[in-house]
């Protein structure tokens, strides 16, 4: 699967779940880690929880296999590592805390178009 296409799949898993604030950043050429990250939140460590559940199921229907998850347990945030793609699903305080995007402000970002952004 290529990457573009599995950050689609990570989008669509979350956006089914009603993820706030989802964001790709593009990180090709800034870090030999992986070559993209989606940012995503979620309004509980439930939801936290049941957001990554949802995008390692959706990779696995496709064949894809994760390399590997931390966090699960504790909902404050879970990180997926897909491979070329590294998924970040936080609660909103730990994302406020965190800020990734500031961290990657020279790299290319860009937000879901149907993010579910708190009214």
């Amino acid at each position: 699967m290529h990457n573009e296409a599995l950050v689609q799949l990570a989008i669509a898993a979350l956006e089914d779940l009603k993820a706030q604030d989802i964001v790709t950043i593009d990180v090709r050429g800034k870090t030999s880690v992986t070559d993209y990250m989606v940012i995503a939140s979620g309004t509980s460590s439930r939801h936290v929880k049941s957001l990554a559940d949802n995008v390692l199921e959706k990779v696995k229907e496709q064949g894809v296999r994760p390399l590997g998850s931390e966090g699960l347990e504790g909902g404050e945030w879970a990180l997926l590592d897909l491979g070329d793609v590294v998924v970040h699903v936080m609660q909103v305080p730990t994302r406020q805390f965190y800020d990734l995007e500031r961290l990657w402000q020279g790299a290319e970002q860009s937000r879901a178009q149907h993010s579910h952004d708190p009214e």
